[in-house]
């Protein structure tokens, strides 16, 4: 369940960051949802695992971020897959017609936004969320 999978989250990020903490320098990228900062009907479960992420990567930054460790979130909105392409078409232009972007995200365009921040070029970046949602959540 999703209560399970969040703990277990944090189980793993606490290992990984012993060995940055030693090193003084880390780079930790969580994916969460546009779900977690906006909610949507019928996922509270789903919407207060991702929201949770968001609480966490800017808990971690408050106390690792003078140890040269970075936090952050990416957040998707709907991404080009095979679970969205199996959704009904009705409903699938129904979640296009949200989007002023106006189409469903890359795979790709997701993994950019992680890659950015695991890197050094991002390294004044941290406690931030990333939507990749193509405008879906503006303001959040």
């Amino acid at each position: 369940d999703d209560r399970n999978r969040t703990l277990k989250k944090h189980q793993v990020i606490v290992t990984c960051i012993k060995s940055m903490m030693k090193a003084k320098y880390g780079r930790v990228v969580l994916i969460s949802s546009v779900v977690g900062l906006y909610g949507s009907p019928g996922q509270v479960n789903y919407a207060a695992s991702k929201a949770a992420l968001v609480g966490f990567a800017r808990s971690m930054t408050r106390e690792l971020g003078s140890r040269g460790i970075t936090t952050n979130v990416v957040a998707p909105g709907f991404i080009n897959t095979d679970m969205t392409k199996a959704l009904p078409q009705a409903q699938q232009e129904q979640y296009l017609a949200s989007i002023p972007a106006g189409r469903f995200a890359q795979p790709e365009e997701v993994a950019s936004a992680v890659a950015w921040l695991a890197s050094d070029e991002s390294g004044y970046i941290s406690g931030a969320v990333i939507p990749v949602d193509g405008g879906l959540g503006m303001g959040h």
